[in-house]
């Protein structure tokens, strides 16, 4: 089960996605279907068949969001976290053969999307990562063996 933690701007983009789901695109949907299904026989009406299959992935959305944001918590930056990873964190590390890799360590929900710098919570490399500082070694172990990187950047963006 995923650790139900999540940043601000996290929890405000989900906040966003539903009420743009339900004050906007919803409603555009509802007049849709209702007009396809005032133009009489349903059953071979495509406007009608893909405007509904919308309006029904539009409400499971609505339904997985008020159901998940009151279980989230929301973790904020705080000063004392300087100097170690923490969630939060955008965390630079690198490996022995020079390769380098940037990324946010974050909540579980905002991970999907455009968001292809951040990394889940969850995952190895950040429960690998959890309470390092500059200049430390992380073991991450993965399916072809374990991996040395070496954390060279943290930083946070507070609020």
């Amino acid at each position: 089960m995923p650790t139900r933690i999540i940043t601000r701007e996290g929890y405000t983009r989900l906040q966003e996605e539903h009420d743009h789901l339900w004050n906007v695109k919803r409603p555009e949907i509802t007049k849709i279907v209702s007009w396809a299904a005032s133009l009489g026989d349903r059953s071979e009406n495509a406007d009608y068949t893909y405007n509904k299959r919308i309006l029904r992935q539009i409400d499971r959305r609505v339904h997985f969001l008020r159901k998940l944001m009151p279980q989230l918590q929301i973790v904020d930056y705080s000063p004392q976290q300087e100097g170690r990873v923490f969630f939060g964190a955008w965390v630079e590390i690198e490996n022995e053969q020079g390769d380098t890799r940037k990324f946010r360590i974050v909540g579980h929900e905002e991970i999907y999307g455009d968001k292809k710098d951040y990394i889940s919570i969850d995952s190895p490399m950040a429960r690998a990562l959890l309470k390092k500082q500059v200049d430390d070694d992380v073991v991450v172990s993965t399916p072809t063996g374990d991996k040395t990187w070496f954390v060279t950047a943290i930083r946070y963006q507070p609020e």
